[in-house]
């Protein structure tokens, strides 16, 4: 390796003669002869100075395979690692302490593909679009092994060159970062210097790939444009008395059919068959207090994958679940109201072509009497330029062929431009359209905003107008016909005086929304907000918010309590304290409490939970307790939500996921073995119940059961 007075690296890939057995045991000739990769640099705690364990790592290849080792020597004892995941691409996996390497495949400083295990040997990776947007649901097929020796852990990764796309000929240069965490001391390591405002976030800092080194002496084979199959076949024994008439005990078998074919180096078409869902967790319960809908996920893997290619006007702040519309949110398709709607087929196509980003998707859903839904054709074209080092241009186009308004279609018009600057200064803005049958004029939407993200202080203001008539149905819009105006300013200092604390952040923003037709104010918000975090990973954060709400139309908050139209002023408070994610016990505990409306509220709650049983069992426990008394009346809205994980190897786990909600008076339950018998080859079981359940009158009544197990194999040719 070889690093500049400018801090640039630049390291060589080593071709070696025979394979690497991967079993986590260093003992090829490679890692006696070849001098290592040494000289990681913290983006944390200590930005830019040398990490305090030393790492050593080899990247080689032969004629097949890409190989990545790494001595990752560790001054603690094995009982002080944290190592506590072993489920393919858990959340929890970004906690412990790990070891991962990137790759810019395209040597275009914006793009990635990123894999990382941790001492358990589990198996993680996600792509990376455009310096963000990770996305772990991108499942290559590749391999590891973690090994000890006396002074820490070792690591060998096996990476197929078939599973990546590069650019075509055989001499290659890739960008190359690597990134190590910690976790017990809460510190971040790579192989250059990350900016410190990516930095900050920790697991983030590696999605600066503008930042990541340059891999040279690297011989590839001509890329492959292998065609993947993977069929699947499904069997369901099924109840469900919510239907007319009611399906009891129906049993069901079905088959389908998945392809991936690379049409060029870098661009891809899949290819779907009677798509089935069956082994997806279902959605969690959420608490919503508000007049507005809740913005659920997007769990389904073929949605999932290459999804950042589809990200439209994002800049990590804002999105879907905010105000803010989605143009094209996926859940929209098979989907209505919660209620699966069977898809006949479809086909995608992604990549790059140039300097141009290019996504297309067309599905076709069936009817389902049961649900009021008819067949519909689901069209979009996402089409972005990249220019200047870390900016783009683009455009999305969406149509629905059936308007879920009754006849005639539905079109979706889009054009966006985000602008990163040096110096953590960013703009991004869009303006887009839509046409809807009945629907005539006043169907815009349009945002710009502005920002500077330093690590220290940082300041956002935003303008966004969605007119009323502005409905994207291949999209998300949670609130329609406003116009908002708001701002954020914060400073971050760090304190080097107080050894206990990282970092304090005092923050205070405004938020206004106007009607959009008649100008009157409808929501005012002042909110100031003071965190702590600590050099453990802790943190402990008050927020005091001040609201004004302007009904225009009578409110129905809960069953028999309605509040009426009016002009309401209230404020609350709210205090959380988040222990460490890295911990045996974690989570965040909040307490809310002040005005609402026309009477008070208060609020309990624990989220994010986790309690680490052993290395391989874990429970993740979610409480939600909400009193409200208004001059209409008094209501309950409480959630409990229980999640059991198990995992017997990296490759094979099981889930139970168990909820109920006062709210709607529902208990269900989803658990789920996954096993990946064979690399991209999965069985699944799957049983999940829903009952409309009275905890306190002791009442239960089943709404519907399934059973499922589906068996899934890939074929690479």
């Amino acid at each position: 390796m070889n690093r500049d007075e400018s801090g640039r690296v630049t390291v060589r890939a080593i071709r070696v003669d025979e394979p690497i057995r991967v079993d986590g045991v260093l003992d090829e000739t490679l890692y006696d002869t070849v001098p290592p990769i040494t000289g990681l640099i913290q983006g944390l705690p200590d930005h830019g100075e040398p990490a305090t364990e030393k790492t050593e790592v080899w990247i080689a290849f032969d004629d097949t395979n890409i190989y990545v080792g790494a001595r990752l020597w560790d001054s603690a004892p094995e009982s002080e690692w944290v190592a506590n995941e072993m489920r393919r691409n858990a959340t929890q996996l970004r906690e412990n302490d790990t070891f991962g390497v990137l790759f810019d495949t395209f040597y275009d400083r914006r793009n990635g593909v990123s894999f990382y295990t941790n001492p358990l040997g589990a198996i993680a990776e996600f792509a990376v679009t455009n310096e963000g947007s990770p996305n772990s649901d991108w499942n290559p097929v590749w391999d590891v092994r973690t090994g000890r020796f006396d002074g820490g852990w070792t690591v060998e990764m096996e990476i197929p060159f078939k599973s990546l796309r590069y650019r075509p000929g055989t001499s290659q240069v890739w960008g190359v970062q690597f990134r190590r965490s910690i976790r017990r001391k809460n510190e971040w390591v790579h192989l250059t210097r990350i900016p410190a405002s990516a930095a900050r976030s920790g697991p983030g800092g590696v999605l600066r790939v503008s930042a990541a080194g340059t891999l040279v002496d690297l011989e590839a084979p001509e890329p492959s444009r292998n065609l993947e199959v993977k069929p699947y076949g499904i069997s369901e024994l099924r109840t469900d008395r919510t239907r007319t008439p009611e399906v009891s005990n129906a049993l069901h078998g079905d088959v389908g059919i998945d392809l991936k074919y690379g049409l060029t180096e870098s661009l891809t078409a899949d290819f779907t068959y009677n798509t089935d869902f069956a082994q997806v967790e279902v959605d969690e319960e959420q608490v919503n207090l508000t007049r507005f809908d809740v913005f659920l996920p997007e769990k389904r893997e073929f949605f999932l994958e290459g999804r950042g290619i589809f990200d439209f006007a994002t800049t990590g702040i804002g999105g879907g679940g905010g105000r803010t519309p989605s143009l094209f949110f996926s859940r929209r398709i098979g989907l209505d109201r919660g209620q699966p709607i069977p898809i006949l087929g479809g086909s995608r196509l992604t990549g790059k072509v140039g300097d141009f980003d290019v996504g297309a998707l067309a599905i076709r859903t069936e009817g389902e009497e049961a649900a009021g839904a008819r067949e519909t054709d689901f069209t979009v074209l996402r089409l972005r330029r990249d220019i200047f080092r870390r900016s783009n241009v683009g455009m999305l186009y969406g149509n629905r062929s059936r308007s879920v308004l009754g006849a005639g279609s539905n079109q979706t018009y889009g054009l966006d431009a985000t602008f990163s600057f040096p110096g953590d200064l960013n703009f991004v803005g869009y303006l887009a359209r839509t046409r809807t049958p009945g629907l005539d004029g006043r169907d815009k939407s349009y945002r710009v905003q502005g920002g500077y993200a330093g690590d220290e202080w940082g300041l956002e203001l935003q303008h966004l107008l969605v007119e009323e008539n502005f409905d994207p149905q291949i999209g998300f819009v949670r609130r329609d016909g406003f116009r908002e105006t708001s701002g954020v300013a914060r400073v971050s200092p760090r304190p080097s005086s107080i050894p206990s604390i990282r970092q304090f952040t005092l923050e205070a923003g405004v938020d206004y929304i106007e009607n959009a037709a008649e100008g009157f104010v409808e929501t005012r918000e002042r909110q100031g907000r003071f965190r702590v975090e600590m050099e453990n990973s802790d943190r402990f954060t008050v927020t005091a918010t001040e609201s004004r709400e302007r009904l225009t139309a009578p409110f129905e908050i809960a069953d028999e309590v309605t509040i009426p139209t009016g002009t309401y002023g209230f404020q609350d408070v709210e205090a959380g304290y988040t222990f460490g994610p890295h911990r045996r016990y974690s989570g965040n505990l909040t307490v809310r409490t002040g005005s609402f409306f026309t009477g008070n509220r208060t609020s309990v709650g624990i989220g994010q939970g986790r309690m680490g049983i052993t290395h391989q069992l874990s429970i993740e426990p979610s409480l939600s307790f909400n009193w409200v008394d208004l001059e209409e009346g008094s209501f309950t809205s409480h959630l409990a939500a229980t999640r059991v994980n198990y995992s017997f190897t990296p490759r094979m786990f099981v889930s139970g996921l168990v909820q109920y909600s006062s709210s709607t008076q529902t208990f269900s339950t989803n658990l789920r073995l996954r096993w990946e018998y064979s690399p991209g080859s999965e069985i699944f079981f799957v049983y999940t119940e829903d009952r409309d359940t009275d905890v306190f009158d002791r009442f239960s009544d089943l709404s519907n059961r399934a059973f499922v197990i589906k068996v899934t194999r890939l074929f690479q040719l």
